[in-house]
């Protein structure tokens, strides 16, 4: 045989070389039971969630960017349409008053409007944009301790429900009526102890001191003052409708007190809101649809209660009850996209999304559910959640089942529409657009994305300070 055939027989019977690979550094990850938690229940695990209302998220961000919150209108009227049926098949037309703290967006507000609800507002920037969104002043519920006086006038002057918090509050209502020379009706809101919630002494005027009857007292004897009704609003959150029985309780109680004499008869009582959402309240072990009460157990607590202490008036008191989080929590979601992601020194995966605190104001209390908009590629595990900001706390979620993220994956978080809309933050980064999905699948941007335009609009620039100079000299 010749070398060439030979050379030539060798190297067809050669073995190929192994591709390369790319060396990864050793690490230990600590063994996970995720079977069961400490209840003997499985562990809730994330499942994709695509679309919302029937319309992509993949379109909707394409469309609008990410991150984006989502408002679905239909279940906006059907919540409100829902707490309303609760009350009214159980014999008392309550009426409700939109929280606009809760999330002012004029969209969302204005969806509530059509469907029945007046404002209940706590400065003079809500008063104002009420007004701006076609409210009359009689259906405004002015509640807050700051209500500057050209807010009071005009609040007197158009006939909103003036809610007194504190005395020079009280003074200067006084006051007002007294130059206009009018009588002025008001409410006055108490605090006091049910027994189920701590009581929010900060407000109102508290009724155990006695307090809240020296001011009754004054109020009956002012000639320029008459009292139309009674407010308090025990706390938020609360789990125990048997808190809103006593809460009814105690209020039925005063206004028959108040009445005893006859001089005056109130118009209405309100109850404040404080329901919950189906939301998941950190420290708090058991699913929310273990510990969260459905909507018709508190109505059945507050009309029970109401009917039976307003027996003895052959006209029954307006009632008024002011929920927000129960009725707009779970109608909006936000789409935030993953940009990054790590490996904790504990081992344990983490993401980097494009929302943070910034956005997600109730991450602080709240562990938001969180769903992969598209199918899982692997096993869920134990993954902590970052935003964009440069600060340690901007945690998303410390820990979450998730399978394994990539940069560009999507994610659904729910329910989100409580108190992220107003107590979002200007922060590092723009805030990004809110839009609506409306009952027939088309989409509106209810609020526009930020841009470098809006930030700098109320910037003033001195004159002397428009030129920096060659800075790269």
């Amino acid at each position: 045989m010749s070398t060439m055939s030979t050379m030539s027989t060798m190297s067809t019977t050669m073995p190929t070389a192994p591709a390369a690979t790319t060396w990864e550094a050793p690490r230990i990850t600590p063994l996970e039971f995720n079977q069961l938690n400490k209840f003997g229940q499985r562990r809730v695990r994330s499942e994709a969630q695509d679309h919302i209302d029937g319309v992509l998220v993949a379109e909707l961000v394409e469309r609008f960017g990410s991150p984006l919150f989502v408002t679905s209108e239909k279940r906006l009227r059907s919540n409100i349409r829902r707490l309303q049926q609760a009350f009214a098949t159980r014999g008392v037309a309550a009426v409700h008053g939109w929280s606009y703290k809760t999330n002012y967006t004029s969209a969302i507000c204005n969806v509530l409007h059509q469907e029945g609800s007046w404002a209940e507002v706590v400065s003079r920037f809500e008063y104002e944009k009420a007004r701006r969104l076609g409210v009359p002043g009689h259906r405004i519920l002015f509640n807050g301790p700051n209500k500057p006086r050209a807010a009071l006038e005009r609040a007197i002057a158009e006939g909103a429900r003036l809610h007194v918090d504190h005395l020079d509050e009280l003074d200067l209502i006084e006051a007002i009526a007294r130059e206009r020379a009018e009588v002025v009706p008001i409410a006055l809101r108490l605090n006091f102890a049910t027994g189920f919630t701590e009581p929010w002494s900060r407000f109102g005027f508290n009724l155990e001191s006695g307090q809240a009857l020296e001011v009754i007292a004054r109020v009956k004897a002012s000639a320029h003052l008459k009292l139309v009704g009674l407010h308090n609003h025990i706390g938020t959150f609360i789990l125990d409708p048997r808190a809103y029985a006593v809460q009814v309780k105690i209020l039925c109680e005063l206004m028959q007190r108040i009445e005893a004499d006859g001089q005056i008869k109130l118009d209405y009582l309100d109850i404040g809101g404080g329901l919950p959402s189906r939301n998941a309240l950190q420290g708090v072990y058991l699913p929310p649809d273990q510990v969260v009460p459905e909507p018709e157990e508190f109505t059945e607590a507050i009309c029970t209660a109401f009917l039976a202490g307003t027996a003895y008036r052959a006209e029954r008191p307006q009632l008024i009850f002011e929920s927000g989080r129960a009725v707009v929590d779970d109608a909006q979601v936000l789409i935030t996209s993953v940009v990054g992601r790590k490996t904790l020194p504990s081992g344990a995966p983490a993401a980097i999304l494009d929302a943070g605190i910034n956005l997600l104001f109730t991450a602080f209390w709240y562990h938001h559910p969180v769903r992969l908009a598209s199918p899982p590629r692997g096993q869920p595990r134990e993954t902590v959640l970052y935003g964009p900001m440069c600060m340690n706390i901007d945690v998303v979620r410390n820990s979450v089942q998730l399978p394994p993220l990539e940069p560009g994956d999507q994610l659904v978080i729910s329910p989100v529409g409580a108190y992220n809309n107003t107590q979002w933050m200007q922060f590092i980064e723009y805030r990004p657009a809110v839009v609506m999905i409306h009952t027939d699948r088309s989409v509106s941007v209810i609020r526009r994305a930020e841009d470098l335009d809006t930030m700098c609009a109320h910037d003033q620039l001195p004159e002397h300070l428009r030129n920096i100079g060659s800075l790269g000299d």
